[in-house]
């Protein structure tokens, strides 16, 4: 399961070579998860022979990763929400958004260069339970990925904890660096994307 949660769907040949067991060997192992509701396949065509079969979590199997206490943090928004008002949620957010900030800021004031600054980034958000990990791709631009979003519940209550994320990501690795968001848990996607890459300069004038 943490191999799906982490790399997505994949055959039990895949996984079996990621997990240096046999390919039928996690296939017995899928199967008893599909029983508990856990993990389902589907079939995928892979140009000729038989289709391919994918193994993926489902919403129970995601549901297995740490939520950091979604129903109470959900009723605690919605409470909130209507006895103070929108405007209580904003400057919550706002506030955690500045903590968070000066706690990052703290921990990589002695981390130069993008790509050190992105993988410490990624190290610090594990820690907090997103399961992240970064990578460069061909073009150069680095790639944060986030595997789990353990305010999830919370996240799709107010988009206003979306918004800070990404713009925290803009403000600790400097004003030289676009941060754009590829793929969103929220919006559906497995996983939560971004794009980072130093932000082109303006033509000399």
């Amino acid at each position: 399961m943490m191999a799906l949660k982490m790399h997505g769907a994949q055959t039990a040949p895949a996984l079996g070579t990621r997990l240096a067991i046999t390919g039928e060997a996690v296939r017995q192992q899928l199967v008893r998860l599909a029983e508990d509701g856990l993990v389902s396949a589907r079939s995928e065509a892979r140009g000729v022979g038989r289709p391919a079969q994918f193994w993926d979590l489902t919403p129970a199997g995601n549901a297995q990763f740490p939520d950091t206490h979604a129903e109470l943090t959900v009723q605690l928004l919605r409470t909130m929400r209507k006895a103070l008002g929108e405007q209580a949620i904003d400057t919550i957010i706002a506030a955690r958004e500045l903590e968070t900030r000066e706690a990052y800021r703290s921990a990589m004031k002695d981390v130069t260069g993008l790509s050190q600054r992105v993988a410490h980034l990624a190290r610090m958000r594990t820690a907090e339970g997103y399961m992240a990990a970064w990578e460069e791709q061909p073009d150069g631009t680095l790639l944060l990925v986030e595997n789990h979003c353990p305010i999830c519940a919370a996240a799709a209550t107010c988009q206003g904890f979306c918004r800070a994320e990404i713009d925290l990501f803009r403000t600790v690795l400097g004003p030289d660096v676009r941060v754009e968001r590829l793929e969103h848990i929220i919006a559906g996607a497995r996983r939560c994307a971004y794009a980072i890459a130093p932000a082109a300069k303006p033509p000399a004038v």
